[in-house]
């Protein structure tokens, strides 16, 4: 029971304007915007604490179009760049109206975060994408320096990063909190919310929620903002809507990442987007000398260039070649990747190591001749890879470190989650506002359905769960427009 109906609650047990359900950066960020707003907000959590996903996270925030850490950093970037690589990267079906908004205004959701207390370090860290170990605050985070994005949209560094050595999530969660406890808003921790409440005209009115053993109703008189993160560690809604997810061995979420407020959102009315879609990380550098090899799949061939953002290969070679990928190597380049990696084969010719991985004969041959050929000129006219990391690969023995998805590492967590309006309704097949419902964060679809990069999940989750918590500030019963 997803949903119970108004009439069959016999009393509500507290109330409050604005019911946001989660903790993590979404539901703080719509806590926040809704107390500044004015609103009475009460915040749920199910765990002890807030922080959930996020705190367990990189803490990388896409953010970008001009600010004032890029500038710091020496780089030049806008709006249309920004949005320009996002349209081309974040498909097939990337929501333009969200990608614009949330593009022109990055600058300002900058400003935000920071009133909010999170440091940024005004250092770019170049040696790799993702989280640095230093506590610089600017990276690469996507594949906006690699092709085909860089003939598309002039690249430009987006990922922000709290100012910590290693992963930063736990330092944006504790910023975050801090300004909610510091705000008007009150907060229940160790409460799981059930169901939501459905008045009589098809409004959602509150929630039935669990607390130290006892069942209650919630009334919420404006809005209740659903924030209860994806469902990555809900095994039946993978089997049903992404199984090649569960094939992934780190799924990135807390206990609370099951789906219960995509379940809840969908059982309300509302609709779900891109549920098979994933953020998939296949982490092979640091250190970027690894680029110099070659990723092949199971029948030998090359399938994208080699220096795109792990992310991209991680989501080509699950999604396009089954979880069945090898890093080709000769003696000159080989190198140990950070992340610990399995040697899947090992040859004096390319003849034995397409042998010893049951390629079909002559494929692997054919394709690191090819590849050399150009790269003897330092050229890669197949996947454009860039130039510092091409060299023919000629020297034995050879080698190939396993990148399969049942012999290696990919790391995962859901992309698809409830549709929503740029302010956070969560709508319904037709479109139409499901009234006195919102969703934010990974409980929405993300911007990114495939081609994620990293920090899009935070940013987009802070930035629409602020708009979210602000549009059901402004709820009323008699007043659903959106």
């Amino acid at each position: 029971m997803l949903v119970v109906e108004a009439r069959d609650v016999t009393a509500f047990a507290d109330e409050c304007e604005v019911l946001v359900v989660g903790l993590g950066a979404a539901g703080a960020a719509a806590t926040l915007e809704a107390a500044a707003a004015g609103a009475d907000v009460l915040a749920l959590e199910r765990a002890s604490a807030g922080g959930g996903t996020s705190a367990l996270s990189g803490g990388v925030l896409y953010l970008g179009g001009g600010t004032p850490l890029q500038k710091a950093c020496g780089f030049d970037d806008s709006p249309e760049a920004m949005f320009d690589y996002l349209m081309a990267s974040c498909g097939p079906r990337p929501d333009a109206d969200k990608l614009r908004l949330y593009c022109q205004g990055s600058v300002d959701h900058y400003h935000w975060l920071v009133d909010q207390g999170v440091p940024f370090k005004p250092v770019f860290y170049p040696h790799y994408s993702g989280e640095p170990p230093t506590d610089d605050g600017l990276v690469y985070s996507g594949t906006e320096d690699a092709w085909p994005f860089d003939r598309i949209a002039k690249p430009a560094p987006r990922g922000h990063v709290p100012q910590i050595p290693g992963q930063a999530g736990g330092l944006l969660m504790q910023k975050l909190l801090a300004a909610v406890a510091a705000s008007r808003a009150r907060v229940r921790s160790d409460t799981r919310c059930l169901a939501l409440v459905r008045g009589a005209s098809g409004r959602i009115e509150g929630a039935l929620v669990r607390s130290e053993g006892r069942d209650e109703a919630l009334r919420a008189r404006r809005g209740v903002v659903l924030c209860t993160g994806g469902f990555i560690n809900d095994e039946a809604m993978l089997r049903l809507h992404a199984p090649l997810l569960a094939r992934c061995k780190f799924r990135v979420g807390a206990e609370g990442d099951d789906g219960s407020g995509i379940r809840m959102g969908i059982a309300a009315g509302g609709m779900a987007r891109n549920l098979a879609m994933g953020s998939i990380s296949l982490p092979v550098t640091p250190p970027k000398a690894m680029l110099k090899g070659l990723l092949v799949n199971g029948q030998g061939q090359r399938f994208l260039n080699e220096d795109a953002y792990m992310g991209r290969l991680g989501e080509y070679a699950l999604l396009h070649q089954e979880g069945r990928a090898f890093w080709i190597h000769d003696d000159s380049t080989f190198v140990r990747p950070d992340v610990p990696r399995a040697v899947a084969a090992v040859g004096e010719t390319l003849e034995e190591l397409e042998r010893e991985l049951a390629m079909p004969d002559g494929s692997l041959q054919a394709s690191v001749a090819l590849y050399n050929r150009h790269a003897a000129r330092g050229e890669d006219p197949v996947f454009h890879k860039r130039a510092k990391w091409v060299v023919p690969l000629e020297r034995p023995p050879f080698a190939a470190l396993d990148c399969t998805v049942d012999g290696s590492l990919y790391a995962a967590f859901t992309l698809g989650g409830l549709h929503t309006s740029p302010d956070g309704a969560v709508l319904a097949a037709d479109g139409v506002p499901v009234p006195g419902l919102f969703a934010a964060g990974r409980a929405s679809a993300c911007l990114a359905a495939p081609g994620y990069a990293s920090g899009l999940s935070l940013g987009d989750g802070t930035f629409f769960g602020r708009r979210a918590g602000r549009r059901a500030s402004l709820e009323t019963a008699t007043d659903l427009r959106i």
